[in-house]
């Protein structure tokens, strides 16, 4: 009988440690399924990144392409560059030394760009940005029409600006821009680097979102 009572005492004081056991296994298997679900998840949203980075690649790719044919003939004929995208044009094509008004020949050629540029922005939601560009040199002291190479390259892509829309281009898609002599393309220390560095650039970019109406009253 006393042994009897001695095994029951065994089997009840062996109990909580099974008990405790099976609650370690349990967080233990909880924490593993928390981790795994955490380690899913951060592939599916690693493998949905790269999945739309490959997408925006391809559209690039397929916009600069499209540009490319819709710019055959002036690319093939060297009066352009097309460079990431963007459109480039020699000052010296489109101007004078220190002028805004278009030289016969760069009035052609935008002429030439015009119906091209409209044909790429009919079927995109995308806008031309047209930016100008000099070089590091002052505006000649004797040319009191510009204050400064800010002033010149304003003006210049608001000739070309101007140029396209009468050509053909909805004034609706394009927009002038000026950088003055910053971000050149060239060494500003050689007359060769400076031509260069005197341009416009025609982009394409994504139309802005069209900003919210304003309420009825505010002003």
């Amino acid at each position: 009988m006393s042994a009897l009572i001695e095994d029951d005492a065994g089997i009840d004081s062996g109990a909580p440690v099974w008990a405790a056991f099976g609650d370690l296994m349990s967080v233990l298997l909880g924490v593993f399924v928390l981790i795994l679900v955490g380690v899913i998840g951060a592939q599916m949203q690693l493998s949905s990144r790269l999945d739309e980075e490959v997408k925006q690649r391809k559209i690039e790719a397929q916009r600069r392409q499209t540009l490319e044919r819709a710019l055959a003939a002036p690319l093939a004929s060297g009066r352009v560059t097309l460079v990431d995208g963007r459109i480039g044009i020699s000052g010296n094509v489109l101007f004078a030394l220190n002028s805004d008004r278009l030289q016969p020949q760069g009035r052609e050629l935008l002429d030439t760009l015009a119906g091209p540029l409209t044909e790429y922005l009919r079927s995109r939601d995308e806008i031309l940005m047209v930016s100008g560009f000099t070089d590091d040199r002052m505006v000649r002291e004797s040319n009191r029409q510009f204050a400064d190479n800010w002033e010149l390259s304003a003006q210049r892509s608001l000739t070309v600006t101007r140029a396209l829309i009468a050509a053909g281009v909805p004034e609706t898609a394009v927009f002038a821009a000026a950088f003055g002599s910053q971000q050149p393309v060239d060494s500003n220390a050689e007359e060769a680097g400076r031509a260069r560095n005197r341009r416009v650039e025609i982009a394409p970019m994504p139309r802005p979102a069209q900003a919210a109406a304003a309420p009825r009253g505010s002003r």
